[in-house]
């Protein structure tokens, strides 16, 4: 193996790293969030100080009008699984809500239209 590739492999296991120092190594939200779920700051979070280096503070001021859970991940580069923790920490601290897009008795046409949202999502990423 060559030392560039060494190198990039080290860079890309460092880049990987980053997000999880964000949420501590935690890899599961104490909250279960779905994918497809609309997230939005709440006036809490509006408040709150902003920095673009607080991972917290971007989803907020990203959230600034509802995004799904697979955006707020895509915006910051980072693993679902991390954007789930981020977004379930803000959660629990009042500064985003959370708006399920389906309910538990929700029709058949219902989750087809879904799928096909987050369908024609996933190809506009």
């Amino acid at each position: 193996m060559t030392e560039g590739r060494r190198r990039e492999g080290g860079r890309h296991a460092a880049s990987l790293a980053r997000p999880y120092a964000w949420t501590a190594g935690r890899t599961r939200p104490t909250v279960d969030l779905a994918v497809e779920a609309l997230v939005e700051t709440t006036a809490e979070g509006r408040t709150a100080p902003f920095s673009p280096t607080n991972p917290l503070a971007v989803v907020t001021q990203f959230c600034l009008h509802q995004r799904s859970v697979a955006e707020v991940g895509a915006h910051l580069g980072v693993p679902l699984g991390v954007a789930r923790v981020l977004i379930g920490d803000l959660l629990i601290a009042g500064q985003v809500s959370i708006r399920d897009t389906l309910t538990a008795d929700a029709s058949w046409d219902e989750r087809n239209d879904l799928l096909e949202r987050v369908l024609s999502g996933l190809r506009a990423l």
